[in-house]
């Protein structure tokens, strides 16, 4: 860990906290045109790494323990624009552009996959989810 935060805070060097959170950091995947949160996944190193050596975003994969590159079997691709850091070096966001239907393993109800894993939202009058474009 890096003990200078002003370094971490306000250095120009990259110092990803990946100690802080057992060697896992969240990734907001954000539609680089929309501004929409398409999904939250997890980085380690070695996906951080294949990241910017490939320019193809990889993820860790907790459920499964591996390396994971959306859109290799659905063929629902994304394509990195930028990567952002957090002030404290331990949360990022990916903004990307899709090259596919959507990031979401789920389908609407036309068979379509979903543009976003965040298709629905809570109804804070009832506390029931509401779908938001079905």
């Amino acid at each position: 860990m890096v003990k200078n935060r002003s370094l971490v805070e306000e250095g120009t060097d990259i110092n990803l906290q990946f100690e802080k959170r057992d060697g896992l950091l969240p990734v907001a995947v954000q539609d680089s045109s929309t501004g929409e949160i398409l999904m939250i996944a997890s980085v380690n190193r070695e996906a951080f790494d294949h990241t910017l050596e490939t320019g193809e975003p990889a993820f860790w994969s907790t459920s499964r323990n591996e390396l994971w590159i959306k859109g290799l079997t659905s063929g629902n691709t994304i394509r990195l624009d930028d990567v952002l850091v957090d002030c404290d070096q331990d949360a990022l966001v990916y903004r990307v552009t899709l090259e596919g239907e959507g990031v979401c393993h789920t389908k609407n109800k036309n068979g379509v996959h979903r543009t976003s894993c965040f298709y629905r939202k809570l109804n804070r009058e009832g506390n029931q989810l509401e779908f938001k474009d079905e």
